[in-house]
C-alpha cells in the first residue's frame, strides 16, 4: 500500500472513499469568515479487478483558483507525484490517480466551489451552497473564489496557532502579472470586503476594517512596497471617502509624509467621525513626539466608535506613553471584550493512515522528529494560563504587562487600589450601611435599653448579626456573643502568612504555589533569601540573590455587585464609591493571570541567580526553556527571552518556535550573519511542514528588512560563503529571487 502514496505530498487516507467531501459539505454552514484552507481529494486505483480503490485528501493553499482549468491542472500535477517503487523483478500493483475533486470556499457568497476531474475524462465545475444543493459557477463566483483563496494564503501563511495535518502551502502570487490581476480583482470586490469578516479584535467589519484590506496591507506592507497599495487606494478613495485612512497609511509607509498629511487633512472634512482615520493621524503624531495631540485624537476616536476594542486600546497605549497610569488602567477597564472566534477549520474525520513524507534534502540540518525528555516540562509551567489568551483578551493582557514593566508590580497594585473599589472596602461600606440600618431600627451598638442591649457583630463577608446581651459589655451572663466576636476578629491571611497549599488557578479559584525547581535544598536557599528588600518589579534581592516573594493581588469588587450602586453616599463613608470605579471581572482575572506569570518569572530568576553564585550549571529541558522564553517576551524582558531561546537551541527538541523568535530579534537588530543562520533553520522547518511558499513569510520579511540596510547582494554573498548544501541554498536564494522579481527595496544593491 506504500506504493499508493505521493512522493512529497502529505495526505490523509480515508476509511471510506468520499468521507472528507461529505464532512466538508456538512461543515459549510459553520464557516463564519474566510473559511478553511482548500481540500484536494483524490481516488487512486490499480485498474485490477478485486483491488479496492483508495481515497485520500490533503489541505492546500496558494493554488490559483481563478478558473476550473487552473484547479484541474493542480490535480493533474498530482498524477506525476505518486511514489514509484516498482522494479524489473517486481510484480506489485501500479497505483494511478483515477479522479479528483478540488474544493475552494467562496467567503463572499458563502458557497463551496468544486471541480471534479476524471482521468482520463473531463472537468466538471459546480457550486455547493450551505444546504448542500448544486448550482452553476458564474464568472462573478469565480472572481470571488479567486480573491478568497488568495486572502487565505496570505493571512494564514505564517500563523503559528493555525496548524493542520497534511497542510501544503504554495506561493499565492509568483509573477508581476499575477499581482496585477490580484489588484484588479480586489478593486472590483472592495465594496464587498466587509462580507468576509475581520480580525477578532474588530467588533463590526467595515469597508476599511476587514480581512480584504488586512490581506492587501500585509502583502504589500511586509515587503515595504506601499506604492502598489497606494495606487489601488487612490482609485477607491474617489468612491469611498473612508479609504483615505488606508491611503494615508500607505503614503506614510512610503515616507511620503507631506502627501499623507494633505490626504488626512482633506479627508477629515468629509469623514470627521472615522475612527480609522483618527487612528492614522494619532499614530503619525505619536511618531513625531506629539503625544498630547495624539491623545486628543485617540479620545475623539473613542467617542466615534465606543463599541470597538481597538479605540480603547489605542487610548490606553497613549495614556501609558504619557505616564498617566491611573487613566490607563481606567481606560483598559472600559475596553469592550468580545468572544474569540478562531479561524475556520474542518471537522476532523477518522483516517485509516496518515502519510507525512519527510523532505530528504533538508533532513541533515534538523533534529530527529521524535519525542524525547526535552519535550517534557514542569507541570507548573504547562499550567500557566496566559498562553491560552486569544483575541481581545490577549491584547488587553499585553497592555497590562506593559504597565507592569514600566511601573513594577507593587506600584501597579497601588494604582489599582487607588482607582478601583476593592472587595474589602466594599464589605466595609456594606457593613457600615447595615449598622446604620440596625441603629435606625431601634437597636443601638451596645447601648442600654431597659437594662439590655444589642451586640452587633460584623463578619468578614459583610453580614451583620444582632444578638441581645446583658449589660454594655455584652460579655456577662451566658456569653452568647463570644463565638461571633471571635469570628469578627479573624483576619484573612495571605498565602505567605498562612503557608497553606492552595488549589489550581481558575477564573474564580485560588492561585497555586508554583514549584519550578524540585530540589529541596534550592527551595530552602530561596526561602532564606526571601527576607530581602523588594525591587520595583516585586523581586526581592539579598546579597545579589533574588527571592521569589510577590504580593498576591486582592480581589476587586465586581460590577455584578449591584448593591454597591445603591449604597448611601453620605459622609466620610462614601470615599470608595464617589471617587472610585468598579473593576470588571475579566480585568480582575487578568491581574491573577499576571500574578501567575510574575511569580513563576520571579522564582526562575531567583534560581538562575542562585546557581550562578554557586557556580553550578542551570539545566532545564528544551520545552521548559521555550516556555520561559515565551514568558520573558510576555513580560517585556527581551534579553532574557533571547537567552532562554538560545538555551533551547542547545537541546535536541524538534521545534521551530525558538528559531523563529530569534529570527525576528536578529532581523530587528540588523545582525545579518545571525539572521541568515536562523533563517536557514526556520526555512528547513517550514519545508519539513510542507510550506513551499516564499512570500509572505517570516523569512522573507526578515530578509527584506536586512535588504533595506545592507542590500540583497550582501545577503546573497553571505549565503554563498556558508557552504550550504545545494537544496538548502536553492531554498534560501528563492527569497532573494522574489525580491528581484517584484523589485523590493535593496534588490539592486
Amino acid at each position: 500500500m506504500a506504493d499508493a502514496s505521493f512522493k512529497d505530498v502529505p495526505e490523509l487516507f480515508e476509511v471510506d472513499i468520499g468521507e472528507a467531501l461529505t464532512a466538508r459539505t456538512e461543515s459549510l454552514a459553520t464557516f463564519r469568515e474566510l473559511g478553511p484552507p482548500d481540500v484536494c481529494h483524490v481516488v487512486k486505483s490499480t485498474g485490477r479487478a478485486g483491488q479496492r480503490d483508495l481515497g485520500s485528501f490533503h489541505f492546500v493553499s496558494g493554488v490559483d483558483a481563478s478558473s476550473s482549468a487552473s484547479l484541474a491542472a493542480y490535480i493533474n500535477s498530482l498524477t506525476y507525484a505518486i511514489e514509484d517503487n516498482s522494479a524489473w523483478y517486481s510484480k506489485g500493483p501500479i497505483w494511478k490517480v483515477r479522479n479528483g475533486c478540488y474544493c475552494c470556499f467562496n467567503a463572499f457568497s458563502r458557497v463551496d466551489v468544486r471541480v471534479d476531474v476524471k482521468i482520463p475524462g473531463g472537468v466538471h465545475a459546480y457550486v455547493i451552497d450551505l444546504r448542500g444543493e448544486r448550482h452553476d459557477a458564474t464568472p462573478e463566483i469565480w472572481q470571488e473564489t479567486y480573491v478568497s483563496a488568495l486572502l487565505r494564503a496570505i493571512l494564514y501563511s505564517d500563523d503559528p496557532t493555525y496548524g493542520l495535518d497534511a497542510y501544503r502551502k504554495l506561493d499565492p502570487i509568483t509573477t508581476g502579472e499575477g499581482e496585477v490581476r490580484f489588484l484588479q480583482a480586489v478593486e472590483a470586490l472592495f465594496v464587498k470586503g466587509w462580507q468576509v469578516g475581520s480580525d477578532p479584535e474588530i467588533q463590526v467589519a467595515t469597508v476599511v476594517s476587514n480581512h480584504l484590506t488586512a490581506g492587501v496591507m500585509k502583502y504589500f506592507g511586509a515587503s515595504g512596497r506601499y506604492q502598489q497599495a497606494a495606487n489601488l487606494f487612490e482609485k477607491l478613495a474617489v468612491k469611498e471617502p473612508e479609504v483615505a485612512s488606508l491611503l494615508a497609511k500607505s503614503y506614510v509607509g512610503m515616507n511620503e509624509e507631506v502627501k499623507a498629511v494633505q490626504i488626512m487633512s482633506a479627508a477629515m472634512k468629509h469623514t470627521p467621525h472615522s475612527y480609522t482615520l483618527l487612528h492614522v493621524q494619532s499614530d503619525f503624531l505619536r511618531s513625531k513626539g506629539k503625544a498630547s495631540w495624539a491623545l486628543k485624537l485617540a479620545r475623539e476616536a473613542v467617542n466615534c466608535a465606543p463599541s470597538e476594542f481597538v479605540t480603547w486600546e489605542k487610548l490606553t497605549e497613549l495614556y501609558i506613553d504619557a505616564k498617566d497610569y491611573e487613566s490607563a488602567l481606567l481606560t483598559l477597564n472600559s475596553c469592550p471584550m468580545f468572544t474569540y472566534n478562531g479561524k475556520d477549520t474542518h471537522r476532523p474525520i477518522q483516517t485509516s493512515r496518515v502519510h507525512l513524507p519527510f523532505r530528504r534534502q533538508i533532513s541533515d540540518i534538523l533534529p530527529e522528529k521524535q519525542k524525547t525528555e526535552d519535550d517534557e516540562a514542569d507541570p507548573a509551567l504547562l499550567r500557566l494560563p496566559a498562553p491560552g489568551l486569544r483575541g481581545t483578551w490577549a491584547r488587553a493582557y499585553s497592555l497590562l504587562t506593559r504597565l507592569v514593566s514600566e511601573i513594577g508590580w507593587d506600584e501597579l497594585l497601588k494604582t489599582r487600589s487607588a482607582v478601583f473599589v476593592m472587595e474589602e472596602e466594599y464589605r466595609m461600606q456594606k457593613s457600615q450601611a447595615d449598622l446604620r440600618s440596625a441603629s435606625g431600627s431601634g437597636y443601638g451598638l451596645g447601648s442600654p435599653a431597659d437594662g439590655e442591649g444589642v451586640d452587633v457583630v460584623i463578619h468578614e463577608d459583610g453580614t451583620v448579626v444582632r444578638s441581645p446581651t446583658l449589660g454594655v459589655s455584652g460579655r456577662g451572663g451566658g456569653g452568647g456573643g463570644g463565638a461571633d466576636d471571635d469570628a469578627s476578629t479573624r483576619g484573612i491571611h495571605s498565602p505567605h502568612e498562612s503557608g497553606e497549599s492552595e488549589g489550581q488557578f481558575g477564573v474564580s479559584g485560588s492561585i497555586p504555589i508554583i514549584k519550578v525547581s524540585t530540589e529541596s535544598d534550592i527551595e530552602r536557599e530561596l526561602a532564606a533569601a526571601a527576607n530581602g528588600d523588594m525591587d520595583g518589579n516585586g523581586v526581592g534581592k539579598e546579597n545579589g540573590v533574588m527571592s521569589p516573594t510577590l504580593e498576591r493581588p486582592v480581589v476587586a469588587a465586581a460590577p455584578a455587585d449591584q448593591e454597591a450602586a445603591e449604597m448611601p453616599r453620605t459622609g466620610q463613608d462614601a470615599f470608595s464609591f464617589t471617587n472610585k470605579r468598579l473593576c470588571e471581572r475579566w480585568l480582575d482575572n487578568l491581574f491573577m493571570v499576571l500574578y501567575e506569570d510574575l511569580r513563576v518569572w520571579t522564582i526562575f530568576r531567583a534560581e538562575v541567580a542562585h546557581f550562578k553564585t554557586q557556580h553550578v550549571a542551570y539545566r532545564k529541558t528544551g520545552m521548559e526553556w521555550e516556555i520561559l522564553g515565551d514568558l520573558a517576551l510576555r513580560l517585556h524582558h527581551k534579553e532574557e527571552a533571547k537567552e532562554a531561546y538560545q538555551r533551547c537551541l542547545d537541546t535536541v527538541r524538534y521545534s521551530q518556535k525558538p528559531w523563529a523568535k530569534l529570527l525576528e530579534m536578529y532581523a530587528e537588530e540588523g545582525d545579518i550573519t545571525r539572521t541568515i543562520q536562523t533563517a536557514i533553520r526556520v526555512a528547513a522547518y517550514q519545508y519539513a511542514d510542507y510550506t513551499e511558499m516564499t512570500y509572505p513569510t517570516l523569512i522573507a520579511t526578515s530578509f527584506f528588512k536586512l535588504g533595506q540596510i545592507h542590500g540583497h547582494a550582501k545577503i546573497a554573498f553571505t549565503l554563498l560563503s556558508m557552504g550550504l548544501p545545494d537544496p538548502v541554498l536553492k531554498i534560501m536564494e528563492g527569497y532573494l529571487q522574489y525580491g528581484t522579481t517584484f523589485k523590493v527595496e535593496g534588490y539592486d544593491f
